[in-house]
Protein backbone atom coordinates (compact mmCIF):
# COMPACT_ATOMS: atom_id res chain seq x y z
CA UNK A 1 0.00 0.00 0.00
CA UNK A 2 1.38 3.45 -1.10
CA UNK A 3 1.55 5.81 2.01
CA UNK A 4 0.73 9.35 0.68
CA UNK A 5 1.50 12.63 2.91
CA UNK A 6 -2.05 13.18 3.19
CA UNK A 7 -2.54 9.50 4.21
CA UNK A 8 -0.10 9.79 6.77
CA UNK A 9 -1.30 13.18 8.05
CA UNK A 10 -4.68 12.08 8.51
CA UNK A 11 -3.35 9.12 10.11
CA UNK A 12 -1.42 10.87 12.27
CA UNK A 13 -3.64 13.38 13.37
CA UNK A 14 -4.54 11.64 16.71
CA UNK A 15 -7.40 13.16 19.10
CA UNK A 16 -6.50 13.10 22.76
CA UNK A 17 -8.56 14.08 25.94
CA UNK A 18 -7.90 15.45 29.25
CA UNK A 19 -10.15 16.83 32.02
CA UNK A 20 -9.83 18.81 35.05
CA UNK A 21 -11.06 20.78 37.41
CA UNK A 22 -13.58 18.49 39.10
CA UNK A 23 -15.86 20.41 40.99
CA UNK A 24 -15.74 19.66 44.94
CA UNK A 25 -19.33 19.94 45.23
CA UNK A 26 -22.01 19.61 43.32
CA UNK A 27 -23.53 22.43 41.74
CA UNK A 28 -27.51 22.50 43.02
CA UNK A 29 -28.09 25.01 39.73
CA UNK A 30 -26.69 23.45 36.62
CA UNK A 31 -26.24 27.24 35.35
CA UNK A 32 -23.98 27.88 38.20
CA UNK A 33 -21.68 25.41 36.28
CA UNK A 34 -19.24 26.70 33.73
CA UNK A 35 -17.12 25.04 31.16
CA UNK A 36 -13.77 25.80 29.85
CA UNK A 37 -12.73 23.73 26.38
CA UNK A 38 -9.81 24.19 25.02
CA UNK A 39 -8.69 22.01 21.46
CA UNK A 40 -4.75 22.73 21.01
CA UNK A 41 -4.85 22.42 17.35
CA UNK A 42 -0.80 21.22 17.00
CA UNK A 43 0.86 22.45 13.96
CA UNK A 44 0.46 25.42 12.70
CA UNK A 45 -3.25 26.04 12.23
CA UNK A 46 -3.97 28.37 8.82
CA UNK A 47 -6.33 30.67 9.61
CA UNK A 48 -6.62 32.12 6.47
CA UNK A 49 -7.60 28.48 5.13
CA UNK A 50 -10.23 28.51 8.44
CA UNK A 51 -11.53 31.92 7.64
CA UNK A 52 -10.51 33.44 4.45
CA UNK A 53 -10.79 37.10 3.32
CA UNK A 54 -13.16 37.56 0.65
CA UNK A 55 -12.21 39.46 -2.46
CA UNK A 56 -8.50 40.42 -2.32
CA UNK A 57 -7.33 38.98 -6.05
CA UNK A 58 -3.76 39.46 -4.54
CA UNK A 59 -4.18 36.82 -1.71
CA UNK A 60 -6.00 34.48 -3.95
CA UNK A 61 -3.43 35.03 -6.90
CA UNK A 62 -0.32 33.84 -3.90
CA UNK A 63 -2.63 30.81 -3.09
CA UNK A 64 -4.01 29.42 -6.53
CA UNK A 65 -3.72 25.33 -6.17
CA UNK A 66 -4.70 25.96 -2.86
CA UNK A 67 -7.73 28.57 -2.69
CA UNK A 68 -11.47 27.30 -1.81
CA UNK A 69 -13.44 26.79 -4.66
CA UNK A 70 -16.41 26.58 -2.27
CA UNK A 71 -17.19 28.45 0.83
CA UNK A 72 -19.89 29.00 3.71
CA UNK A 73 -20.98 33.04 4.06
CA UNK A 74 -19.93 34.28 7.12
CA UNK A 75 -19.82 38.00 6.93
CA UNK A 76 -19.19 41.09 4.42
CA UNK A 77 -15.41 40.43 4.61
CA UNK A 78 -15.04 36.66 5.36
CA UNK A 79 -15.85 33.51 4.79
CA UNK A 80 -15.56 29.87 6.25
CA UNK A 81 -14.10 26.91 5.40
CA UNK A 82 -17.32 24.24 4.36
CA UNK A 83 -15.82 21.78 6.56
CA UNK A 84 -16.47 23.50 9.82
CA UNK A 85 -20.61 22.85 8.64
CA UNK A 86 -20.68 22.46 13.03
CA UNK A 87 -19.24 26.27 13.31
CA UNK A 88 -21.40 27.31 10.63
CA UNK A 89 -24.61 26.28 12.35
CA UNK A 90 -23.56 27.38 15.98
CA UNK A 91 -22.93 30.96 14.41
CA UNK A 92 -26.14 31.05 12.76
CA UNK A 93 -27.41 30.67 16.57
CA UNK A 94 -24.89 33.29 18.01
CA UNK A 95 -23.19 29.89 19.27
CA UNK A 96 -19.81 30.85 17.48
CA UNK A 97 -17.24 33.33 16.74
CA UNK A 98 -13.94 34.07 15.91
CA UNK A 99 -10.43 36.09 16.72
CA UNK A 100 -8.33 36.96 13.46
CA UNK A 101 -5.25 37.96 13.38
CA UNK A 102 -3.81 37.08 16.48
CA UNK A 103 -1.58 34.27 17.93
CA UNK A 104 0.74 34.15 20.92
CA UNK A 105 3.48 36.52 21.36
CA UNK A 106 5.99 34.25 19.58
CA UNK A 107 7.67 35.39 16.32
CA UNK A 108 9.76 32.49 15.26
CA UNK A 109 8.76 29.13 13.37
CA UNK A 110 9.81 26.13 15.54
CA UNK A 111 7.03 23.62 16.02
CA UNK A 112 9.14 22.88 19.38
CA UNK A 113 9.42 26.16 20.83
CA UNK A 114 6.18 27.32 19.34
CA UNK A 115 3.95 24.93 21.06
CA UNK A 116 5.65 25.11 24.70
CA UNK A 117 4.54 28.78 25.01
CA UNK A 118 1.41 28.54 23.69
CA UNK A 119 0.75 26.02 26.70
CA UNK A 120 2.94 27.57 29.19
CA UNK A 121 2.07 31.21 28.13
CA UNK A 122 5.46 32.88 28.24
CA UNK A 123 7.97 34.44 26.08
CA UNK A 124 11.01 32.57 26.57
CA UNK A 125 10.74 29.05 25.06
CA UNK A 126 11.30 26.08 28.24
CA UNK A 127 11.28 28.72 30.96
CA UNK A 128 8.35 28.31 32.64
CA UNK A 129 7.31 24.60 34.14
CA UNK A 130 3.54 25.32 34.46
CA UNK A 131 0.87 26.32 31.86
CA UNK A 132 -1.22 29.30 31.93
CA UNK A 133 -4.43 26.91 32.08
CA UNK A 134 -3.09 25.24 35.06
CA UNK A 135 -2.03 28.45 37.11
CA UNK A 136 -5.67 29.63 35.82
CA UNK A 137 -7.61 26.49 37.72
CA UNK A 138 -5.33 26.76 40.83
CA UNK A 139 -6.06 30.59 41.79
CA UNK A 140 -10.18 29.28 40.56
CA UNK A 141 -9.66 26.85 43.09
CA UNK A 142 -10.37 23.95 40.79
CA UNK A 143 -7.53 21.67 42.43
CA UNK A 144 -9.62 18.38 42.35
CA UNK A 145 -8.58 15.60 40.67
CA UNK A 146 -8.19 16.03 37.06
CA UNK A 147 -7.51 13.57 34.57
CA UNK A 148 -5.13 13.76 31.79
CA UNK A 149 -5.12 10.92 29.29
CA UNK A 150 -1.57 10.51 28.07
CA UNK A 151 2.25 10.54 29.43
CA UNK A 152 3.40 13.27 30.15
CA UNK A 153 0.82 15.69 31.38
CA UNK A 154 0.64 18.36 28.94
CA UNK A 155 2.46 21.44 30.13
CA UNK A 156 -1.21 23.65 29.54
CA UNK A 157 -2.78 22.32 32.45
CA UNK A 158 0.58 21.30 34.89
CA UNK A 159 0.49 23.51 37.56
CA UNK A 160 -2.67 22.86 39.77
CA UNK A 161 -2.66 19.86 42.20
CA UNK A 162 -4.01 16.53 41.97
CA UNK A 163 -4.24 15.80 38.12
CA UNK A 164 -3.80 12.58 37.31
CA UNK A 165 -2.54 10.77 34.53
CA UNK A 166 -1.83 7.25 32.97
CA UNK A 167 -1.00 5.66 29.59
CA UNK A 168 -2.53 6.10 26.37
CA UNK A 169 -3.80 3.31 23.76
CA UNK A 170 -0.54 1.96 22.26
CA UNK A 171 0.97 1.32 25.57
CA UNK A 172 1.05 -1.70 28.31
CA UNK A 173 -0.71 -0.80 31.57
CA UNK A 174 1.25 -3.46 34.12
CA UNK A 175 -0.82 -5.92 35.02
CA UNK A 176 -2.84 -5.03 37.99
CA UNK A 177 -1.36 -7.64 40.25
CA UNK A 178 2.46 -5.71 40.00
CA UNK A 179 0.39 -2.28 40.78
CA UNK A 180 -1.43 -3.69 43.67
CA UNK A 181 2.04 -4.75 44.93
CA UNK A 182 4.19 -1.31 43.72
CA UNK A 183 1.14 0.25 45.65
CA UNK A 184 1.61 -1.97 49.43
CA UNK A 185 4.73 -1.01 48.78
CA UNK A 186 4.74 2.59 49.19
CA UNK A 187 2.21 2.52 51.83
CA UNK A 188 4.72 0.92 53.82
CA UNK A 189 7.12 3.76 53.43
CA UNK A 190 4.30 5.98 54.29
CA UNK A 191 4.02 7.70 50.64
CA UNK A 192 0.21 8.85 50.76
CA UNK A 193 0.05 10.85 47.20
CA UNK A 194 1.81 8.20 45.43
CA UNK A 195 0.25 5.45 46.76
CA UNK A 196 -3.57 7.29 45.84
CA UNK A 197 -2.02 7.68 42.21
CA UNK A 198 -1.18 4.46 41.32
CA UNK A 199 -4.73 3.22 43.43
CA UNK A 200 -6.13 5.53 40.44
CA UNK A 201 -4.41 4.13 38.12
CA UNK A 202 -5.14 0.80 38.38
CA UNK A 203 -8.82 1.14 38.65
CA UNK A 204 -9.03 4.10 36.32
CA UNK A 205 -11.66 2.67 33.44
CA UNK A 206 -9.70 3.36 30.11
CA UNK A 207 -13.65 5.08 28.74
CA UNK A 208 -11.27 8.42 27.06
CA UNK A 209 -7.90 7.67 25.81
CA UNK A 210 -6.53 8.45 22.31
CA UNK A 211 -8.38 8.01 19.42
CA UNK A 212 -8.63 8.91 16.00
CA UNK A 213 -12.33 8.95 16.39
CA UNK A 214 -12.29 12.50 17.85
CA UNK A 215 -16.26 12.48 17.77
CA UNK A 216 -16.31 9.32 20.46
CA UNK A 217 -13.92 11.43 23.32
CA UNK A 218 -16.12 14.70 22.96
CA UNK A 219 -19.37 12.49 23.07
CA UNK A 220 -17.42 11.55 26.73
CA UNK A 221 -16.27 14.81 27.43
CA UNK A 222 -19.79 16.35 26.60
CA UNK A 223 -21.63 13.66 28.98
CA UNK A 224 -19.02 14.46 31.84
CA UNK A 225 -19.22 17.98 31.57
CA UNK A 226 -22.84 17.92 31.56
CA UNK A 227 -22.49 16.74 35.07
CA UNK A 228 -23.18 18.98 38.28
CA UNK A 229 -20.01 17.58 39.96
CA UNK A 230 -18.19 16.53 36.68
CA UNK A 231 -15.01 18.06 35.53
CA UNK A 232 -15.14 22.27 34.54
CA UNK A 233 -11.87 21.88 32.04
CA UNK A 234 -10.93 20.01 29.07
CA UNK A 235 -8.51 20.04 26.71
CA UNK A 236 -8.19 18.32 23.50
CA UNK A 237 -5.54 17.64 21.43
CA UNK A 238 -5.43 17.20 17.37
CA UNK A 239 -2.49 16.85 15.60
CA UNK A 240 -1.52 17.26 11.90
CA UNK A 241 -1.62 20.96 11.23
CA UNK A 242 1.66 20.95 9.86
CA UNK A 243 0.69 20.81 6.10
CA UNK A 244 3.99 21.94 4.18
CA UNK A 245 2.80 20.09 1.06
CA UNK A 246 -0.13 18.75 -0.78
CA UNK A 247 -2.44 21.35 1.85
CA UNK A 248 -5.47 21.15 0.01
CA UNK A 249 -8.16 23.17 -0.76
CA UNK A 250 -12.16 22.94 -0.15
CA UNK A 251 -10.76 18.98 0.29
CA UNK A 252 -7.47 17.72 1.44
CA UNK A 253 -4.82 17.55 4.45
CA UNK A 254 -5.98 20.81 6.26
CA UNK A 255 -9.74 20.12 5.53
CA UNK A 256 -9.24 16.82 7.13
CA UNK A 257 -7.87 18.54 10.44
CA UNK A 258 -10.55 21.65 10.38
CA UNK A 259 -13.15 18.46 10.17
CA UNK A 260 -11.79 16.55 13.28
CA UNK A 261 -12.26 19.94 15.43
CA UNK A 262 -15.60 20.63 13.69
CA UNK A 263 -16.56 16.78 15.02
CA UNK A 264 -15.36 17.61 18.26
CA UNK A 265 -17.43 20.80 19.05
CA UNK A 266 -20.70 18.64 17.16
CA UNK A 267 -20.15 15.66 19.22
CA UNK A 268 -19.97 18.22 22.69
CA UNK A 269 -23.14 19.89 21.30
CA UNK A 270 -24.98 16.90 21.05
CA UNK A 271 -23.59 15.29 24.09
CA UNK A 272 -24.47 18.23 26.46
CA UNK A 273 -27.51 19.32 28.03
CA UNK A 274 -28.77 22.58 26.99
CA UNK A 275 -27.88 24.31 30.08
CA UNK A 276 -24.23 22.42 30.22
CA UNK A 277 -23.65 23.47 26.37
CA UNK A 278 -25.18 27.48 27.04
CA UNK A 279 -22.45 27.74 29.79
CA UNK A 280 -19.49 26.32 28.15
CA UNK A 281 -17.02 28.45 26.07
CA UNK A 282 -14.50 25.89 23.75
CA UNK A 283 -11.94 27.87 22.52
CA UNK A 284 -9.13 26.39 19.87
CA UNK A 285 -4.97 27.30 20.62
CA UNK A 286 -2.09 26.98 18.10
CA UNK A 287 1.52 27.62 18.24
CA UNK A 288 1.30 30.07 14.51
CA UNK A 289 -0.45 30.47 11.46
CA UNK A 290 0.99 29.63 8.11
CA UNK A 291 2.39 31.91 5.15
CA UNK A 292 0.04 33.31 2.71
CA UNK A 293 1.66 32.36 -0.40
CA UNK A 294 1.74 28.60 -1.21
CA UNK A 295 4.82 27.22 -1.88
CA UNK A 296 6.02 24.79 -4.31
CA UNK A 297 4.43 21.68 -3.18
CA UNK A 298 1.15 23.08 -3.24
CA UNK A 299 1.57 23.35 0.84
CA UNK A 300 2.08 26.67 3.51
CA UNK A 301 5.51 27.39 5.81
CA UNK A 302 5.63 28.45 8.86
CA UNK A 303 4.14 31.17 9.68
CA UNK A 304 2.40 33.98 12.60
CA UNK A 305 -0.88 35.40 12.61
CA UNK A 306 -3.67 32.52 13.21
CA UNK A 307 -7.14 32.40 14.02
CA UNK A 308 -8.68 31.26 17.39
CA UNK A 309 -12.14 29.79 16.87
CA UNK A 310 -14.94 29.88 19.56
CA UNK A 311 -17.83 28.18 20.16
CA UNK A 312 -20.42 28.06 23.41
CA UNK A 313 -23.56 29.29 24.67
CA UNK A 314 -21.29 31.93 26.49
CA UNK A 315 -20.32 33.75 23.81
CA UNK A 316 -21.77 37.35 23.51
CA UNK A 317 -22.94 36.91 19.75
CA UNK A 318 -21.56 35.30 16.31
CA UNK A 319 -18.79 37.54 14.96
CA UNK A 320 -15.33 37.60 13.62
CA UNK A 321 -13.60 40.32 15.80
CA UNK A 322 -10.22 41.59 14.61
CA UNK A 323 -8.14 44.48 14.09
CA UNK A 324 -7.11 43.20 10.60
CA UNK A 325 -3.57 44.35 9.73
CA UNK A 326 -4.16 43.73 5.95
CA UNK A 327 -2.87 42.00 3.48
CA UNK A 328 -0.87 43.56 1.12
CA UNK A 329 3.37 43.07 1.61
CA UNK A 330 4.39 45.88 3.43
CA UNK A 331 1.20 45.17 6.45
CA UNK A 332 2.74 41.02 5.99
CA UNK A 333 4.81 40.43 8.92
CA UNK A 334 8.17 39.68 7.85
CA UNK A 335 6.85 40.51 4.22
CA UNK A 336 5.12 36.95 4.02
CA UNK A 337 2.62 36.27 6.81
CA UNK A 338 -0.65 37.10 8.22
CA UNK A 339 0.31 39.73 11.13
CA UNK A 340 -0.54 39.57 14.68
CA UNK A 341 -2.45 41.97 16.13
CA UNK A 342 -4.45 41.06 19.10
CA UNK A 343 -2.15 39.22 22.06
CA UNK A 344 -4.03 35.47 21.89
CA UNK A 345 -3.11 35.30 25.84
CA UNK A 346 -5.69 38.19 25.97
CA UNK A 347 -8.31 36.32 24.37
CA UNK A 348 -7.72 33.19 27.35
CA UNK A 349 -7.08 35.47 30.16
CA UNK A 350 -10.35 36.58 29.56
CA UNK A 351 -11.98 33.31 29.07
CA UNK A 352 -11.06 32.32 32.27
CA UNK A 353 -11.79 35.23 34.02
CA UNK A 354 -15.75 34.86 32.47
CA UNK A 355 -15.98 30.92 33.59
CA UNK A 356 -13.59 30.42 36.60
CA UNK A 357 -15.49 34.05 37.56
CA UNK A 358 -11.63 35.61 38.43
CA UNK A 359 -11.23 39.12 38.16
CA UNK A 360 -9.03 39.74 34.85
CA UNK A 361 -6.42 41.69 36.57
CA UNK A 362 -6.04 39.19 38.46
CA UNK A 363 -5.45 36.68 36.13
CA UNK A 364 -3.36 39.13 34.47
CA UNK A 365 -1.02 40.06 37.55
CA UNK A 366 -0.68 35.99 38.87
CA UNK A 367 -1.45 34.03 35.58
CA UNK A 368 0.56 36.70 32.96
CA UNK A 369 3.12 38.20 35.09
CA UNK A 370 1.18 41.23 34.89
CA UNK A 371 2.21 41.35 31.13
CA UNK A 372 -0.12 43.97 29.13
CA UNK A 373 -2.68 41.98 27.83
CA UNK A 374 -6.70 43.49 27.28
CA UNK A 375 -9.39 42.49 29.13
CA UNK A 376 -11.80 41.58 26.00
CA UNK A 377 -14.34 39.83 27.87
CA UNK A 378 -17.76 42.14 27.67
CA UNK A 379 -16.68 42.06 24.05
CA UNK A 380 -16.60 38.39 23.49
CA UNK A 381 -18.44 36.57 25.98
CA UNK A 382 -21.36 36.85 28.26
CA UNK A 383 -20.47 38.42 31.88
Amino acid sequence: MKITRRNFLKASAITSLYFAGFSTTSFANPKSKKNLVIVMLRGGMDGLCAIPIKGDKDFEKMRSKINLDRTLPLTSDFDLHPALETFKNLWDKNQSAAVHATNIPYTGRSHFDGQNLMESGGKIPYQEKTGWLGRGMKIAGLTGNGLALALPMPLLIRGVPMNNNYFPVGYKLPYPSILKSIQEAYIEYDEKLLSENLEIIRTRKLSNTASDKSWILATNAGTELSRSDGPRVAVFEVDGFDTHAAQGATNGAHADCLSDYDNIIRSLKSSMTKDAFDNTLILTLTEFGRTIKQNSSNGTEHGYGSAILMAGGLLKKAQIHTDWPGLKRKELFEGRDLNSTIDARSIYASAMSTVFDVDFKRIQKEVFWGDNIQNYSDKLFKV
